[in-house]
């Protein structure tokens, strides 16, 4: 379930704020409609009970808050606007890249697809779907992690009437299975037939938290729909008689022949048009949608108590409603017996089923098993996906699957490859021809003019654009709101972006010795005799250049940022290395590099002594101790920002 307390944003300068004390409670087995008219303050308060707006108040998930929670898409599937993503990835490689993220199985988002009715559209692109495939999709993201809870913003935007009726009947099916739907909607019509339970919000503030029965008796008034080829005429005479009779009727003309009747019934409307002469094609009774200041009046009888969770008790279900099913049902990770995290300041643990209640599903597989597969069955024809049988993969390995699956799954990265290839072999041609240039420069065609080689320039790319797709297109958006500053998430950037960095140099070198071999002969691609420490140099730029490029952008939130930062390493902050490093120093004769090998230990085992030389010989160089400078501080800004963002 569902507990949000005192949920108040902050204000804005002089203007109030856009959500104010709201408390309310979202029951398991029910679909909650949180109801409110365009600029109510139902965005607001979902991002206030997601932790992605400040402000105050509480938000408990089963009893703890969304930052308790060690995998929060497990428990919260979420849908708030569009799909992030970007629009050059298909839709069934996006869903596999999140599988990844939640850690699991791959073959997940294949069941998702075909549950949201996506399967002929897994090769499209994100960028090409429609409004209401995008709705679809999104709906398919929050269901495949087979989370606890769903809070959806506005699901049915966008979508056809027929579209409408599979989103609420999977969203049925899934609270049926004791699952909890928390969806916003501004049409009280819709929220009075979908919803279990509905949370009206007016200008911030609740007026209403009330059953769909209640809401539908006390809160939408009821009509009569007559259409008439005389409607002008009705309209009149029910006027007049309500004026004989003294009697509230308001007759709304609604253009055409079609009149809406407020305050009277189909048995006194009829009666007035056969009495006239009137003929009349059409006469039902409807329930309308809130009258002028709804919103606003008295609250009925049954309405005068505290909304749930002001004070601190909970909804009672309605007599005669289905009793929700416990909270543990849809809980892939629950252990019976285990605690509750009971150090949540202000949530509330569920309530324990008394002795003689039912047992949960959990405490006997077989039993739970079978009526598990029947709720199945019985929802088959709303195609609701099968649950996660599968535990999370190891904590390690899950964003270091999802970083493989992000960077692979669009050709940016491969484009951006194969042009630093051909811009490297042609370089190193015209080096070549040209002559007086190094041999190890020839191959790594990096001429004197220019501050960095083609492959280091596009290693800086490559990491910078890790981080700056995320930001960019946040694939992760859904989970907390932003790109999650967490040191695995950058750990595995850096190791694939190190990777993706070392095999382009390798492939750079490679191709450009085979085109020169081809072009020039043999003696264009001598070997240099101190290939060993040259290749480790080579290495040690390219791959810190891809490092720098991801932490760049990861501080900066911009894949330009992070390129500019790596072309300022050569330009700004090896000069000011070289001046500080460069002759004796003030109090000793001795070199830079020599300091730092005699600082060293003695001895080292197994010869360690002569990789240490190497390591500090290459930190001691201008452009190598720049890149180590810049690396060091670029990683204190990352770390600092995330630390910032969590004291937030």
């Amino acid at each position: 379930m569902i507990q949000a307390t005192g949920l108040t944003s902050s204000p804005r300068k002089e203007l109030p704020p856009a959500v104010d004390d709201v408390s309310f409670e979202a029951h398991a087995g029910r679909v909650t409609a949180l109801l409110g008219a365009p600029g109510a303050g139902k965005t607001t308060a979902l991002r206030l009970m997601l932790e992605l707006q400040r402000g105050r108040g509480i938000t408990c998930f089963r009893g703890r808050p969304l930052h308790r929670i060690p995998h929060p898409s497990r428990e919260v599937g979420v849908l708030l606007g569009d799909v992030p993503g970007h629009p050059a990835r298909t839709v069934r490689g996006h869903l596999r890249m999140l599988c990844a993220a939640a850690g699991v199985p791959a073959r997940r988002a294949d069941e998702v697809l075909e549950a949201a009715g996506l399967v002929s559209l897994r090769d499209e692109r994100l960028g090409t779907l429609s409004r209401g495939m995008d709705r679809r999709l999104g709906l398919a993201c929050a269901l495949l992690p087979d989370p606890h809870t769903l809070v959806l913003d506005e699901p049915a935007r966008g979508l056809s009437a027929a579209e409408n009726r599979w989103l609420y009947g999977t969203l049925r099916a899934y609270a049926a299975q004791g699952g909890t739907v928390l969806c916003t909607t501004a049409d009280p019509k819709e929220a009075a037939r979908i919803a279990d339970h509905v949370v009206t919000l007016e200008r911030g503030r609740l007026v209403a938290d009330q059953s769909a029965a209640d809401f539908s008796r006390t809160r939408l008034r009821p009509r009569v729909a007559v259409r008439s080829p005389h409607a002008a005429r009705l309209s009149a005479l029910l006027a007049q008689e309500a004026r004989a009779t003294r009697r509230s009727v308001e007759a709304v003309h609604e253009g055409g022949n079609r009149l809406c009747v407020y305050g009277s019934t189909c048995a006194d409307v009829g009666e007035i048009a056969f009495r006239h002469g009137i003929v009349v094609h059409q006469l039902a009774d409807e329930v309308g949608d809130m009258g002028p200041g709804a919103g606003a009046a008295e609250p009925a009888a049954d309405e005068k108590a505290p909304p749930a969770g002001a004070a601190g008790e909970p909804v009672r279900p309605e007599p005669g409603a289905p009793p929700p099913e416990d909270d543990t049902a849809r809980d892939p990770d629950h252990h019976p017996g285990a605690p509750a995290d009971e150090g949540s300041p202000g949530c509330v643990s569920p309530p324990r089923k008394a002795p003689d209640a039912p047992v949960a599903e959990d405490a006997h597989p077989a039993p739970g098993a079978r009526s598990r597969r029947a709720a199945r069955a019985r929802d088959a024809g709303a195609g609701f996906p099968p649950p996660v049988s599968v535990r999370p993969a190891p904590r390690p390995l899950r964003p270091l699957r999802y970083e493989i699956r992000r960077a692979t799954s669009v050709g940016t990265g491969f484009l951006v490859g194969a042009a630093v290839l051909v811009v490297s072999a042609l370089t190193a041609v015209l080096l070549a021809r040209v002559g007086h240039t190094p041999q190890p420069r020839l191959l790594a065609a990096w001429p004197r003019e220019l501050p960095l080689p083609p492959a280091a320039l596009g290693a800086g790319l490559l990491g910078a654009l890790a981080f700056g797709d995320e930001f960019r297109h946040p694939a992760l958006a859904a989970d907390r709101g932003t790109v999650p500053r967490r040191l695995g998430l950058l750990t595995a950037k850096l190791l694939v972006a190190s990777a993706a960095a070392v095999v382009l140099a390798v492939l750079t070198v490679g191709c450009d010795a085979e085109l020169l071999h081809l072009v020039y002969g043999r003696e264009a691609v001598e070997v240099p005799a101190d290939w060993l420490p040259l290749s480790a140099g080579w290495l040690g730029l390219v791959t810190g250049c891809a490092c720098a490029g991801v932490l760049a952008a990861g501080v900066f939130r911009s894949t330009t940022a992070g390129l500019a930062v790596v072309v300022a390493v050569p330009l700004l902050v090896v000069p000011l290395v070289h001046k500080v490093t460069e002759g004796p120093a003030a109090r000793t004769p001795v070199s830079l590099a020599s300091r730092l090998r005699d600082g060293g230990p003695l001895r080292w085992p197994f010869g360690g002594e002569r990789h240490l030389d190497a390591v500090l010989r290459l930190i001691a160089q201008p452009v190598g101790g720049a890149l180590t400078l810049s690396l060091a501080a670029l990683l204190c800004a990352y770390v600092l920002t995330g630390l910032r963002s969590r004291v937030r």
